[in-house]
This record gives structure tokens, sequence and C-alpha cells, in this order.
């Protein structure tokens, strides 16, 4: 018999694998019994019948193999489908025994749920009954001090009271609350009275309150030591009273500032029931008219009561441990008087211009001397807040525009409008700003100074916008007069306005690197107010963050645009003056002058006289109508100008000898150059044309030729694109000293000239 193969090896092994014995359980637990169909008897029935006894039928064992997985894979998914089936219906049957069971039970949860409710209510209400209880107590134990005059132990039990009521504070019991703070609130001010009752029996002793200024030593002579001790316990335990249960005797206090410390509270009251005696009601110092009245009343009491406070009550508050400030606390008092009054009256004043003003004005007097006289702190509110009222603030700007509308008319139209109070003050006088300039920048500085002080920066830039839109206002009154005078030029109205647009931007830009402006800017940055910087693009507001820029920039622009297009005029009517003086010299005989040999027997030339005694006046004129800065200006320009109309009108329309050539020189560098030479160190260097025209026509006769040769050529060689090794000609015409003309403009000046070898 032939060796079996792998293959028929490799399917022994597996058919052995399968014929172990195989025990199987069933659903119930049971296990097959021998005499049963085995796992055994089914395998060798099945081999039988597919493979039989032939061994080479074994090579269709794969297909078999496959085929049995396949079947096994179909009985695997029916017996997981079976499973899935018997779960359910067993959960399904948990469930409703369950919710069954929950059904039988819930009557005896709601029972239960019910008696723990009882049991939650009873324990409440015993805690409220207890708490009722524990408020009896403490107020028996408060009485019972009081009449044995135990008044320490009667603030402790005050504040032993108030610590309850801070415990209840997020408590539902609002009668138990309410029951509590009226009994504390009870409590509180009994004590309150008696204390201050005694404390100011002990002030009247001190003589208090102060009215007038003190005239003896505040320290009485008789039993001072005892009173000194009075005055220390009473304010000590005031403050103690205060401490467990903050209360105020009517006296205003902003929501943001702590109430007013008690015994000063106290001590404020004859100067109350005075101040509302005085400035209340149908009495002759009750006048709308009249606020520096109160206001001057109060600063008197600050002033009169500074060394009481100073000597007698601060050392007590600093022994107590109180960190305040005795004269600070009395003034915040009297300001709370002053702060109802003010606010009362500005609301009255509305419809009232003139009453209105008065009272702004005496409002912001007040708080100058009380953050200077009294050293009250910054941190703390004056009475600046109620002019922010938004109906007062409105007001406040519509009034201050209307005024300065009105100065602005009556200051234009003044007599000595146009003319400087500082005209004959010459150390002063260097702006030359008109009158009516003056005071206009003076009424803006004065509205700076009123709305400076304000604690609100939106309101300040309201201000602000408000001072730029009467600047503009002003310019264009400005423009309207110059226009009007625009028919004379060099009068000495058109000269003023032109004085005061300078003066105007001037100041703007000094105010433009002012710090307080510099602060603003940024607040405008920062609060994106309209009223600044509307219109301005994201560049500009990024400019103005980094104060690259400034907030009059706009108007600074319009300014100069103004001064710029004023002085052209000017300049242009006094050049057409000078160049009509000028055309004689233009038309004299350069050619025929015949040579100087000695420049010192030289005279200036007869028709070059009108125009230098032209130039002399206006300059002269020119120096005592502008200001310093605009006559610099002036100046420069005029001689730019005249520069050109000689070089034009006189150079290159005439052909010069060597005489002509050295009378133009002449006529230039001792006659014309000097009369600027008052202005500046070296004037030549403003007619850069004509003195480089005169150094060209005035070169010897060799120089001329090898410079004309040497212009020639470099012309050539730039035609023909030739020579780019050689030096230019403008070395050669810098060591000459001619910077200013080019190359082109010289040779021309050359062939102008009439002494040529020859000629």
């Amino acid at each position: 018999m032939a060796a079996p193969t792998a293959v028929e090896k490799t399917m022994t092994k597996r058919t052995e694998t399968l014929l172990k014995p195989v025990s199987t359980t069933s659903q119930a637990g049971e296990s097959f019994s021998a005499d049963s169909w085995t796992g055994q008897d089914c395998l060798v029935d099945f081999l039988e019948k597919e493979v039989g006894s032939d061994l080479k039928s074994l090579k269709n064992v794969g297909d078999l193999l496959e085929k049995l997985r396949e079947e096994n894979n179909v009985l695997e998914e029916q017996v997981n489908e079976t499973k899935t089936h018997i779960a359910t219906q067993y959960n399904v049957t948990g469930l409703v025994l369950y919710l069954f069971h929950l059904q039988g039970a819930q009557p005896w949860m709601d029972n239960l749920g019910q008696t723990l409710n009882q049991v939650d209510t009873i324990e409440r209400h015993v805690k409220y009954l207890r708490c009722l209880q524990h408020i009896e107590e403490l107020s028996a134990a408060v009485q019972q001090c009081l009449m044995t005059s135990s008044v320490w132990e009667a603030i402790r039990a005050v504040d032993n009271m108030a610590a309850l009521d801070a415990g209840l504070n997020q408590s539902g019991c609002s009668h138990l609350k309410d029951f509590l703070r009226e009994t504390l609130h009870f409590w509180h001010k009994i004590i309150k009275d008696r204390l201050a009752s005694d404390f100011e029996k002990v002030l009247t002793q001190l003589h208090w309150p102060i009215i007038s200024p003190p005239t003896q030593s505040l320290t009485p002579t008789a039993n001072a030591q005892e009173i000194s001790s009075q005055l220390e316990l009473l304010v000590t335990q005031l403050l103690a009273l205060q401490t467990s249960y903050p209360f105020s005797l009517g006296f205003y206090t902003p929501v943001f500032s702590p109430p007013l410390c008690l015994p000063i509270q106290i001590m404020l009251l004859p100067l109350s029931r005075r101040f509302r005696y005085h400035f209340y009601g149908n009495r002759q110092t009750n006048s709308l008219s009249k606020p520096e009245w109160y206001l001057t009343q109060v600063l008197m009491w600050m002033g009169n009561s500074s060394t009481f406070m100073e000597e007698k009550i601060q050392p007590i508050l600093d022994r107590a441990g109180a960190t305040i400030s005795a004269m600070v606390e009395l003034c915040r008092g009297l300001l709370s008087l002053v702060q109802e009054k003010v606010a009362s009256d500005a609301s009255r004043l509305l419809y009232d211009d003139v009453l209105f003003c008065h009272l702004v004005e005496e409002v912001l007097q007040f708080e100058k001397e009380l953050r200077s006289n009294q050293s009250y702190p910054a941190a703390l509110p004056g009475l600046l807040h109620l002019l922010l009222e938004d109906a007062t603030l409105q007001k406040w700007l519509t009034v201050e525009k209307k005024m300065a509308v009105e100065k602005m008319d009556a200051m234009l139209s003044a007599e000595g409008a146009w003319s400087s109070q500082y005209k004959d003050i010459s150390d002063m006088d260097e702006l030359k700003a008109p009158d009516c300039a003056e005071t206009f920048m003076t009424l803006l500085q004065v509205i700076t100074e009123r709305y400076r002080a304000l604690p609100c920066p939106s309101a300040q830039l309201k201000f602000l916008g408000l001072q730029r839109e009467l600047v503009d206002d002003f310019r264009i009154r400005l423009t309207q007069v110059m226009k009007e005078e625009s028919r004379c030029p060099l009068g000495a109205r058109y000269c003023a306005i032109l004085n005061a647009v300078n003066y105007i931007s001037t100041i703007l830009g000094d105010w433009g690197d002012n710090v307080f402006f510099l602060q603003l800017q940024q607040a405008a940055v920062s609060l994106g107010e309209e009223v600044v910087l509307g219109g301005l693009g994201v560049l500009e507001v990024g400019r103005l963050a980094s104060l690259e820029g400034s907030l009059f920039e706009g108007l600074l622009a319009l300014l100069d645009r103004l001064k710029g297009d004023m002085l052209g005029r000017l300049l242009e009517w006094t050049m057409r003056e000078i160049a009509d003086k000028a055309k004689p010299y233009g038309q004299d005989r350069w050619l025929s002058l015949p040579p100087q040999h000695d420049q010192s027997t030289m005279t200036l030339s007869s028709s070059a006289c009108p125009m230098m005694l032209c130039v002399r006046d206006r300059l002269l004129n020119l120096h005592q109508v502008l200001s310093l800065s605009l006559f610099q200006l002036a100046w420069q320009g005029l001689a730019e100008r005249l520069d050109n109309v000689l070089y034009q009108d006189v150079i290159l329309s005439n052909h010069f000898s060597e005489g002509g050539a050295a009378q133009l020189q002449f006529d230039m560098t001792r006659n014309l150059f000097p009369l600027f030479g008052h202005y500046c160190k070296r004037p030549e260097n403003f007619f850069k044309h004509v003195k480089e025209a005169c150094i060209v026509l005035c070169l010897n006769v060799g120089s001329a030729i090898l410079l004309k040769n040497l212009l020639k050529e470099s012309e050539d060689e730039a035609r023909d694109l030739a020579g780019a090794g050689d030096p230019p000609p403008e070395s050669a015409l810098n060591e000459l000293g001619v910077y200013c003309l080019a190359p082109c403009d010289v040779l021309i000046l050359l062939n102008l000239r009439a002494s040529w070898p020859g000629h």
C-alpha cells in the first residue's frame, strides 16, 4: 500500500479530532445518555455516505468542510435569535412585576413624604419661635442695660441684634426680618438719642458750633479735663453704636460714599438748622440771584471749624482706631446741604440764562476754593457732578455757546478790534495780535478753565467740541472781513486780520501739545466720542491714539490755508508794485556801459533807485504791521519773488558788457542784498539766481572761454552718449560758486556776455 500523502495525513488528524467523544448538555441541564444518538455515530454515518471506502474520494474533503461551516453559521444565527427572544420575554415580565410592586408601595411613600414635610414644618416653626425668643431676650437685655445706665452693655446687645439681622439677610421670613429691624431701629434710636443729648451738652460747653472765627482758645478754663473725658467717651460710644447699625440723621451722601460718621452728624445738626433757616423759605437771604451767599457761608463754617476738628475730635478718632478725617467728614456733611440746595436751584434756573450762568460761575469758584483752601480730597465728590445732569449740562453748553457768539459779535464790531493793545510795547508785541483775536482766545481759555475740573471726560469733550465749533465760526467771520479788505492787501486792517489768523493758529498749536488736551485726546479715542472724532477715518483716529496728531489738526489746516492765501495775496500786491518800479531798471543800457576799474567810485544805477526805495519801504512797513513769524515768511517770500523777477526781466532780457555786468553786480551785492541784511546774516542766499548770474557774467574773459568750451563739450558728449568717464560740468560750476543754475542756464548767461575776443 502506498504511503499516505500530506493531505491525507491532515484530513486523518482532523477526523480523529471530530471523532472524540463530545458531552453535550441540553437547555434543561440534562446530558444525553450512551443509548442516545451520539455525535460519533452521526459522524460515521455521514462519512460513509459522503466518502465511502474509497480513500481517493478524500480530495473532496475541502468542499465538504466549507459546506459544513456554512451550515454551522446558519445554525448559530438561529440559536442567537432564539436566545434574544427568550431574554426579551423575560425582561418584559420583570418590568411588569416591578411596576406592580411600585404601584402597591406608592401609598406608603406618599404617607411617609407627608410625615417628613410635617416634621420639617414643625422644625422651622420651632426655629422661628426660638429666633423670636432670642430677639425678645436681646431686647430685654438692652432695656435692662439702659435702666442701669450700662451703655456699653446696651451697645453690645444691639450689636448682637445687628449680627442676627445680618444672618437673616437671606431668609424668606419677611415678617420676622421686619420685626427684628424695627426692634433694632427702636433701640438704636433710643441709645442714639440719649448719647446725642449728652454729646450736645458737652459740645455746648466747648462753644460748638463755631459760627465766627475763633478769638480765644478752644479749651475751656474750668473742668477742662472732665469735659475732655466726657467728649472722648461719647464720641467712642457713638462710633461703636454706628458700627452695629449705620444710621443717618438726614444728611445726603452719594450711593458710592460711606455714611457720615455719627458724631459728626450730630455736630452738624445746629449748622444744618441755621442753613435751612437762612437759605430756605421766604427769607431775604434765600435768593436765586445770590447763590454766593450760602456757598460763602458754608466755606466760612468750614474754615472756622477746622481748628476745633483737628484739636478736639481728630485725636479721639485716632485713638478709637477710626481711619477717617474729622475735617473731611465735616466738609462732607456741609456739602450735603449745599448739594441739595444747588440741585434745587439749578432746576429752577433752566429758563433764566443770566442767573443760570451766575450759578455755574459760583459753583465753579466754590469747588476751586474747596479743593485748594480746605484740602478736600479729589476722590470725593463736591458740587461739579451736579452740573453733569443731562438737563443742566445741556443748558450749560447752550448758554456757553450763546454767550460766546454774542461776545464774538461785540469784539469784532468794537472800535479798537483790529489794533493791538500792546502796540506801544515792543517786547510784548511779537505776535501783534489784534484785540479781537486776543479777546477771542481769552474767551476760549476761560471756557477751558471752566470745564477743566469736571470729573467726566465725556462732558469735557462736549465742551471741547463747542470750542472747536467757535474757532471755526470765528475763522469764517475773519474770512468775511478779509474779503472786504482784499481790495487793499497792504492796508493795516488786512494785515491785522492776517495777524489774527496767525495768532489763533499759534495758540491752537500750543494747545495740541498741552497735557490736558492730550489727555482729552486719549479719552476721545477710548470713548469713541463722535462730537470730536466724527468724520475721521481709521488712519486719522490711529494717529490721534498714538499722539502723532492733534485734536485741532483740522482747524489748523483751515487756518494755515487762510494764512497762506492772505500772505500770497499780500506778496502779490507788493511784487506788483516793485515790478512796476523795476521796469526802467530792466530797460537800462547794460550793453553800452563802460568798464569800471575802481568799484569805490561806482554808484547805484539811477534806474534802480525807485525799485530799491520801494523794496526798502515795503520791508519796513511789513516789519511794522506783521507779527515776527509772519514777517519772516513775508520777506523770504518777497526775496524769492524778487529774485525771479530780476533774473527773468532784467538779466535774461539783456546783453551785458563788462561794465554792465559789473554795474549789475554792484547794484545787487552793495544795495539790494543789504536791504534784506537787517533780517538775516547772509541775504544773498535768498537771491540764488541773481547772485550766481552775476558770478557768471563777471567772469574774466579767459575763465569764461574755458567754461563755455567745457559746457559745449559736455553738451555734445551728452548728446552723443560719449565721455561717460569725464567729470560732470557741475563740478566746474561748483568751484565757481554756482550751485543753483543748471549748465544749460549758465551757457545761456555766457551767451549774454558781449565782451568776447573779436567782438
